[in-house]
């Protein structure tokens, strides 16, 4: 099979037959086998039915309901689960991302040999203040953390090779990062494409401003799990273990100390009433604390059976 489409999608029951239409002749002009999966995340309309008759009429048109909603990370960790293309694409079911995009998509993997392509939505309708500007903010700092050269790091439509999905787990709100992702797990070879913006033809974006939010706590996560995420030991053990030593030194220094003021005959205060003891005392408690999480960590480091378990109510495969 030549191409994987993975939609995932909330309360699009407009967009989903336009969208299917625009799909279908672009992916049969181009004589593509293919494959159209729609990930129905706990939409509240009639999305799953839309996609139902689709599936009716096409038997390329595949679908997973969810019985509520996860978020974009969980569709897409699902979509890759079930993929069957030698290039997967992703885009949103708003109508916003263009089909027509998809042949050029194609070539880059299959003859450049970009292991991932995203999409750049160069040209903006949205808005300026609460989309435009904090986008431009976010991708300036996710370049400089992850090394990536690319301008529109969390845009939705994006091509991949099959082999690429199958060796990143989507996590959590991860599906920003994506391209970082990727690189983590050796696929190195990254491009970028800009692509047709188009304005949302039904209903108003799922997304808030918090997304911006969550988006640098998720940024900083997965820079600490990369650099010690097999190793938590090695930041936590190393913070602990300079504590304790700052700590303990500065108990030494204050032993030291009392005991010269004792052979010299000069009368001082108790160790144990400085305030310089309490807080090399709690100093060295700390260090210990932060040891023993790295320990803790090494332990549990991401095991967890059940993050990307996912209730799932009804499938068409």
């Amino acid at each position: 099979m030549d191409i994987s489409i993975i939609i995932p999608l909330f309360n699009e029951e407009e967009s989903l037959p336009k969208l299917y239409e625009w799909l279908k002749k672009v992916l049969d002009e181009n004589h593509f086998s293919h494959e159209i999966l729609f990930i129905n995340d706990g939409s509240t309309d009639a999305s799953w039915k839309v996609i139902q008759t689709l599936h009716e009429q096409d038997q390329a048109v595949k679908g997973i309901c969810f019985r509520r909603n996860y978020g974009k990370s969980a569709a897409l960790h699902c979509g890759f689960q079930q993929a069957k293309g030698d290039v997967v694409i992703t885009m949103d079911a708003d109508l916003q991302d263009s089909p027509d995009e998809i042949p050029e998509l194609y070539r880059m993997i299959m003859q450049d040999d970009y292991d991932l392509v995203s999409g750049w939505k160069k040209k903006r309708y949205d808005n300026t203040l609460t989309k435009n500007l904090p986008s431009k903010l976010f991708n300036a700092t996710a370049r400089k953390v992850t090394g990536i050269k690319l301008h529109d790091m969390n845009c939705g439509l994006k091509a991949y090779k099959l082999e690429v999905v199958k060796s990143i787990e989507v996590f959590s709100e991860m599906h920003r990062y994506i391209p970082y992702l990727a690189k983590n797990a050796g696929f190195t070879k990254i491009g970028e494409k800009v692509v047709q913006h188009r304005k949302r033809e039904f209903g108003e974006s799922k997304f808030g401003i918090n997304r911006f939010i969550n988006g640098y706590l998720d940024l900083f996560t997965l820079w600490f799990l990369n650099k010690f995420g097999k190793q938590p030991m090695h930041f936590f053990g190393l913070l602990g273990s300079i504590m304790f030593l700052i700590g303990f030194i500065a108990i030494v220094v204050l032993i030291v100390m009392k005991w010269q003021a004792l052979r010299n005959g000069v009368h001082v205060m108790l160790i144990a009433d400085t305030p310089y003891f309490h807080l090399a005392t709690l100093m060295m408690i700390l260090g210990c604390l932060f040891f023993l999480s790295g320990f803790l960590g090494e332990l549990i480091i991401r095991n967890s059976a059940i993050r990307n378990d996912y209730l799932i109510k009804d499938s068409i495969l």
